[in-house]
């Protein structure tokens, strides 16, 4: 009697290709891991600029709309910017009118006393913008009224002031009453509104979760704008404003 034999085909992988095959999926999980590394560090350094920008961006369109449609003070300086500083950090001060302004109670109009200044926090030691607003003709011009925050994180506030010719690190001068001296004034800054403001926002943008013995300082985005205030056709200071065609140093 005869036994039939039936030979099958055994299909399987060998050891030489089994390794191949563990090398590549080595360098194809070191490739993914190396790229998801490079995207979490740049989101890391993304997302605190995006947030500077933001901020900036917000905060400067604020402050240009309110100096666009700024006007004198009812009495006392008409314009008053102060150069100040906390530490080694630039926080300058700002004090004006504006009718930047939208009524909400009854009473009010258009008109607004406004400041802008830099504090520090006690706790955090971060720098905020702050923004003071009063829609009232008040006895004194630089107080009351609420205030709000304006950008956090704040590494320098600067403001110069242009009065058709140079630029000023201050302006006006602050005096309970008006004196010849003060109408009479030689300095061209010392009365009266600027032709234009140009504003410097320095914002601190640290990487998100740093390492511990990072020894890297934070990095800081500085934005600056200039904003040209709708005044007549002659400042107070007899200076008239200049658009650019006549004279070249009085374009800001």
């Amino acid at each position: 009697m005869r036994v039939a034999h039936q030979h099958r085909n055994v299909v399987a992988f060998t050891l030489i290709e089994l390794v191949i095959s563990a090398a590549l999926m080595a360098v194809i999980l070191t490739g993914a891991y190396a790229c998801l590394r490079a995207g979490f560090s740049g989101q890391r350094i993304i997302e605190p600029r995006s947030d500077a920008l933001q901020q900036a961006r917000v905060a400067l369109d604020r402050i240009t709309a309110d100096l666009r449609t700024a006007c004198p003070f009812p009495q006392g300086s008409a314009f008053l910017g102060v150069r100040r500083t906390i530490g080694k950090t630039d926080a300058d001060n700002l004090d004006f009118a504006t009718h930047h302004f939208i009524p909400r109670n009854p009473g009010e109009a258009d008109f607004c006393e406004e400041s802008l200044f830099v504090e520090r926090d006690a706790k955090t030691g971060q720098f905020t913008l702050w923004r003071r607003r009063n829609p009232a003709i008040a006895f004194d011009p630089l107080s009351g009224g609420s205030r709000e925050v304006m950008a956090t994180g704040l590494s320098g506030f600067r403001l110069e002031y242009f009065d058709g010719y140079d630029w000023y690190d201050s302006w006006g001068e602050m005096a309970t009453g008006t004196t010849k001296s003060q109408l009479k004034s030689d300095k061209p800054n010392s009365s009266g509104m600027p032709e234009a403001v140009r504003i410097s926002l320095a914002l601190e943008s640290s990487p998100i979760d740093p390492k511990p013995d990072s020894a890297s300082t934070p990095s800081v985005l500085v934005f600056q704008t200039v904003v040209r205030l709708s005044l007549p056709t002659e400042t107070s200071s007899g200076n008239p404003i200049s658009n650019g065609s006549g004279n070249a140093a009085a374009k800001p």
